[in-house]
């Protein structure tokens, strides 16, 4: 069974022949030093280099977007190091683009208005991971806001993307599902603004509405168009909540983000695709609302909120019929715990949720930088070790 059957039979909630993997995103130079024998630093280098030309760094930027065997050149090694470390999806990108650079290869300013800085982690090891962190973003207020160059769903570069990761997938023999991501309502519009001054918006009805509209035509057009090049799967990265709740009230959810995401994923239903929500935070107040919208997957069940509700044991008890799990494995955990802990909860995933699919493998975040090898690397061997179906026999 290649890794696109693999993903969407267990979100079918059909046993495939393994438990799938996924993470949403793994900065970290060690691990691709170990699976890969290098890390992907270079690639920051561009930055530096394309920032000193001013406008023409940014047109230049745009241009190498465009070329298709550019950006394959970008994905191939991420693909491969994916495979290598056990995962069954890559991701592709189709929003989230960076518009502007920013001066002495800093970072960048992308199409959402967010402003993103590049951060620099050292590990005991000496191994350097960079990583776009948030810092903030450029609209002062719905004025500026209304200034900015609108998101285009049929600019090229999105579906060269796609397009892009689909001919690697091809290429590794499907051993990887290449699947494409978007920015979506929520996450994308508050840090283009910066939370103080996205409340301030929220305060104003027609202006909100203004701006989650925006949002939800591009993401709803934009999930059509890849529906209708073939894509099974999609993921919406919009964060909803942080560890001790919501970031807005759910009525407010319900009012400006919900009724676009039930078209969203009614689109995609339609043409045979699924949709994967990622969104961190306590979702217990809206995760009836996530399910009555339609959403496929939730990803990634974070462990470390304050409610003891939000657990994905008894939210799988509760909902699992109904909505398929990703992740939850604590980085807090993977970072600083011991390797006999981590191998458990791993078993107990897959002792617990695995059976009769539903589930797909992976952290409760991501992987960062303080993830060492070894507790990675224990953490996988589990999945792969104990992760075969029919699930039976895993020992506590």
């Amino acid at each position: 069974m290649n890794a696109e059957e693999r993903v969407l039979k267990a979100i079918e909630h059909e046993e495939p022949d393994k438990v799938p993997a996924f993470e949403s995103t793994i900065t970290n130079a060690a691990l691709e030093k170990h699976y890969m024998g290098e890390s992907g630093e270079n690639q920051y280098k561009i930055y530096e280099t394309l920032s000193k030309l001013g406008k023409k760094g940014d047109e230049l930027l745009k241009k190498g977007l465009l070329n298709k065997e550019i950006v394959k050149n970008v994905f191939k090694p991420l693909y491969k190091f994916h495979k290598a470390a056990k995962l069954d999806i890559g991701l592709s990108i189709c929003s989230l683009f960076p518009r502007k650079l920013l001066p002495n290869g800093e970072g960048y300013i992308d199409e959402y208005g967010r402003i993103m800085k590049f951060e620099k982690y050292v590990d005991k090891e000496g191994n350097v991971t960079t990583i776009a962190g948030y810092y903030g973003g450029i609209f002062k207020d719905f004025e500026d806001y209304e200034a900015w160059e609108p998101l285009d769903p049929y600019w090229e570069g999105r579906i060269i993307n796609y397009k892009a990761g689909k001919e690697i997938q091809k290429e590794m023999n499907d051993e990887i599902f290449s699947v494409p991501s978007v920015g979506a309502m929520m996450e994308c519009s508050w840090e283009g603004f910066g939370l103080e001054n996205f409340s301030k918006i929220l305060a104003k009805p027609k202006q909100a509405k203004k701006v989650f509209d925006d949002r939800g035509k591009f993401t709803l057009e934009m999930v059509k168009i890849l529906t209708e090049n073939e894509a099974k799967l999609v993921l919406l990265w919009d964060d909803y909540g942080f560890k001790n709740g919501l970031f807005m009230s759910p009525r407010n959810y319900r009012k400006y983000v919900f009724p676009w995401l039930k078209r969203i994923c009614d689109t995609a239903h339609k043409n045979d695709c699924k949709i994967m929500l990622h969104s961190d935070g306590d979702l217990m107040e809206i995760i009836e609302d996530i399910i009555a919208c339609g959403v496929d997957v939730l990803n990634p069940i974070e462990p470390t909120t304050a409610n003891p509700e939000y657990d994905i044991f008894k939210l799988n008890k509760k909902y699992g019929d109904k909505l398929a799990f990703s992740g939850n494995l604590s980085p807090i955990m993977l970072a600083i715990g011991e390797i006999k802990d981590i191998e458990n909860h791993a078993k107990r995933l897959i002792r617990e949720l695995a059976p009769n699919g539903g589930y797909i493998f992976g952290s409760g975040h991501s992987i960062n930088p303080a993830v060492t090898v070894d507790r990675y690397e224990a953490m996988y061997n589990i999945k792969e070790k104990f992760g075969r179906y029919p699930i039976n026999n895993i020992p506590d």
